[in-house]
């Protein structure tokens, strides 16, 4: 509506309240957005007795072990990161540091996925102004702005159901296309970026999102969480808000979530987890059945 001209300035918000447990299958009147995702994964590994969310991404994380040679400790450590970066955020549903043996020796919900690596059952909601430029200098607001560069949306490809992976089915190749479509938009690259919020549901989804972005080439995610690459002190800051393993992941809040965060380092207002020198912040949100959406943000220029 803004960028179209039809409105100068509008309110986006989402909310959601979870029931309690793994997502399930909430109406059996009409078609279920995932049946072919699903039908994907019961001819490439079969159904187990766990949870389908964490099967389905569980699974993904198997293919690139057996692809790549990644390891369960890799996974780990992506946890391991996240809940330590969600001791600086008062927004965050779990504030606890644990060691990384205590991400390792959490209860086993699909292997190689410990509990702590998967994102809770969360109830929240989030809420963002967005106005055109003109309204912005008009009123005074430039010192509290934040530029889109780009932003993209990429839906399921002919690749989700028949390249015969479950990577490509939890929607790698929706994440690269929107990524490429913002990089293109905007003339900046991963190089650019400082900071990310990525969609990190499962730590086997933010460490195949970190070679769907570009990050890094396909099969070398392992190496960059062993790097330290995605941390303080690294290239990136990836997930400074503990990311939806720590700070939570209420489904209809969860993009609006993202966006406050990198808002929040851009401005200089993230306090104890603030990213230092933070210049364009990349925003990574994906939903199977299926959509992926990728943002390029800068503080607005004077």
């Amino acid at each position: 509506m803004v960028e179209g001209g039809i409105s100068e300035c509008v309110l986006a918000a989402g909310f959601e309240k979870m029931e309690k447990g793994s997502l399930g299958v909430k109406y059996t009147d009409r078609t279920n957005p995932m049946d072919k995702h699903g039908q994907v994964m019961l001819e490439l590994r079969g159904f187990a007795p766990a949870p389908p969310a964490p099967q389905m991404f569980g699974n993904a994380g198997r293919e690139h072990m057996e692809k790549y040679g990644t390891t369960a400790l890799q996974f780990a450590k992506i946890g391991h990161k996240n809940h330590k970066h969600s001791v600086n955020n008062p927004y965050s549903q779990f504030q606890t540091e644990y060691s990384l043996q205590d991400i390792l020796d959490a209860p086993m919900i699909y292997e190689p996925l410990t509990k702590l690596q998967c994102c809770p059952t969360s109830d929240g909601s989030g809420a963002a102004i967005l106005a055109s430029e003109d309204f912005v200098r008009k009123h005074g607001l430039e010192s509290q702005a934040v530029e889109i560069l780009g932003q993209a949306m990429a839906t399921d490809l002919p690749s989700t159901f028949n390249g015969k992976s479950c990577i490509k089915m939890v929607g790698y190749d929706l994440s690269k296309e929107a990524a490429r479509k913002v990089y293109e938009q905007s003339g900046l690259g991963p190089e650019n970026v400082d900071v990310i919020e990525l969609h990190d549901c499962f730590s086997c989804n933010e460490l195949i999102t970190y070679e769907a972005l570009g990050l890094c080439p396909e099969g070398k995610g392992g190496e960059l969480i062993d790097a330290g690459a995605v941390t303080y002190g690294g290239k990136w800051v990836v997930n400074p808000s503990g990311g939806l393993i720590s700070k939570g992941h209420p489904l209809g809040a969860t993009g609006l979530a993202q966006c406050c965060e990198l808002n929040w380092q851009l401005r200089g207002l993230s306090e104890k987890r603030q990213v230092q020198g933070a210049k364009v912040a990349l925003q990574h949100n994906i939903g199977l059945g299926g959509a992926a959406v990728v943002t390029m943000y800068r503080k607005m220029q004077p």
